[in-house]
């Protein structure tokens, strides 16, 4: 082998060994984000897991929004980038994160929809406290149990029974709202009262129920998730 064809060899060699690494090198700093259809929210890394923690460096940031009432906002230290709320579609942002912790939302739903993640040495906030346990019933005071998704599907019932009719009196609801599509709205005399349909989980409501008739419905869909029941 001449001088200049070893010559050769050795710059080709050193080339490939410069690119491979770059190339695994950007294979794993590009993240993919996704909102919609539903109410779903995530940003992952090239192996699919949920993005907590990274290093500070550029990355390539794959969106895919596809839900028409949704959008993908990034935002903190540097950065402030978003999809529009009425379009779908995919975008690629390139990005250089530095330490600080970064937030990522859906603008409409932002209490319901976000994610966080820390760069470098900052550390995400502590999780929030679990709600306080709800007060026992007072003594006389019956339970009702109100569910509401995740299916098309709305009830109240007392017990295993659905509620058709009550005496007049006080009563405590257990609101089990299990969808962010769908809400329970109970209506009737003197009582006006709903869960968001964006958000779901539990809550408890204490009222009081007079004679007439109550009427509870899902408002995105009242014409088909709906019920009612008489006091006397």
């Amino acid at each position: 082998m001449s001088h200049r064809t070893r010559a050769i060899c050795i710059a080709t060699i050193a080339v490939v060994a410069v690119l491979l690494p770059n190339a695994a090198w950007a294979q794993a700093t590009r993240l993919n984000a996704t909102v919609g259809p539903g109410f779903t929210i995530s940003l992952r890394d090239a192996s699919g897991a949920n993005v907590t923690r990274l290093p500070v460096g550029t990355y390539e940031i794959f969106v895919n929004d596809q839900g028409i009432e949704h959008n993908f906002h990034l935002s903190g230290p540097g950065v402030d980038m978003r999809t529009e709320v009425e379009q779908v579609g995919t975008v690629t942002w390139t990005v250089t994160l530095t330490d600080g912790v970064y937030r990522f939302q859906c603008d409409p739903h932002s209490n319901t929809m976000f994610g966080l993640f820390a760069v470098g040495t900052a550390q995400l906030p502590p999780p929030p406290p679990p709600p306080p346990p709800p007060p026992p019933p007072r003594p006389g005071v019956k339970t009702l149990t109100a569910t509401v998704g995740p299916s098309a599907t709305i009830t109240l019932k007392l017990g295993a029974r659905k509620v058709t009719r009550l005496k007049a009196g006080r009563y405590r609801i257990v609101v089990r709202d299990r969808s962010h599509m769908h809400n329970f709205h109970l209506f009737g005399p003197r009582v006006n009262k709903k869960t968001r349909v964006a958000a779901h989980g539990n809550v408890t409501w204490t009222v009081t129920l007079r004679k007439g008739t109550y009427r509870y419905v899902c408002d995105p869909h009242k014409t088909r998730m709906k019920g009612s029941f008489k006091v006397t």
